[in-house]
């Protein structure tokens, strides 16, 4: 295999990782397409080799899962000619341990390009972890400071507008001590 067909293989195979049950796994029939063999085939090397592959290492779907990738890929159902065996999930060691099974050349070049998928996939998910932590980190530090920013601004914009002149007031203003003229008031008089 070339370089360059090497990774395109690799990019093919990042979209046949899926996530299910909390594990990335790769579906029986896309390890079957990618390896040139028959899913049923490579179902009876599995089922022969049975010690080989614990239930961490491949598990059927359930039901519920099988209709969920029926919708998601338009595989037929079981009662008009589809698949009549639910479908295996191998986990990155089970896809491991297919090459210990299958035998030829061509398995040989897949397992080595499914592993490169798989160790690409953890490195970008890594990556992505750790970008979030920063950017959270960020945000916490920023958040404090938002108030700080914002009366910062608002003093900055107050050293801006000139102040404001005090109005003279217009007219002429005598200082006196004490009222000038007192105004008498009258006492009502009873009617007698």
């Amino acid at each position: 295999m070339t370089e360059g067909t090497d990774i395109t293989r690799v990019e093919q195979i990042e979209h046949c990782i899926f996530l299910m049950r909390g594990q990335k796994v790769m579906l029986d029939f896309h390890l079957a397409a990618l390896y040139g063999v028959e899913t049923k085939n490579l179902n009876k090397a599995v089922r022969r080799n049975q010690d080989r592959f614990p239930a961490d290492f491949v598990f059927h779907l359930t039901a519920g899962e099988l209709a969920n990738l029926k919708f998601q890929f338009g595989t037929s159902s079981s009662t008009h000619g589809g698949r009549r065996k639910p479908v295996s999930a191998f986990t990155e060691q089970g896809v491991a341990m297919l090459s210990s099974v299958l035998r030829s050349e061509r398995a040989i070049h897949v397992n080595v390009a499914i592993m490169r998928a798989f160790v690409r996939l953890r490195e970008t998910l890594s990556l992505h972890k750790e970008l979030a932590h920063k950017l959270t980190e960020l945000e916490r530090k920023i958040e404090g400071q938002d108030e700080s920013i914002h009366t910062l601004f608002e003093a900055i914009r107050q050293l801006m507008t000139p102040p404001e002149q005090p109005r003279k007031e217009i007219g002429f203003h005598i200082k006196e001590n004490s009222v000038p003229y007192r105004i008498t008031r009258r006492l009502p008089v009873d009617d007698v």
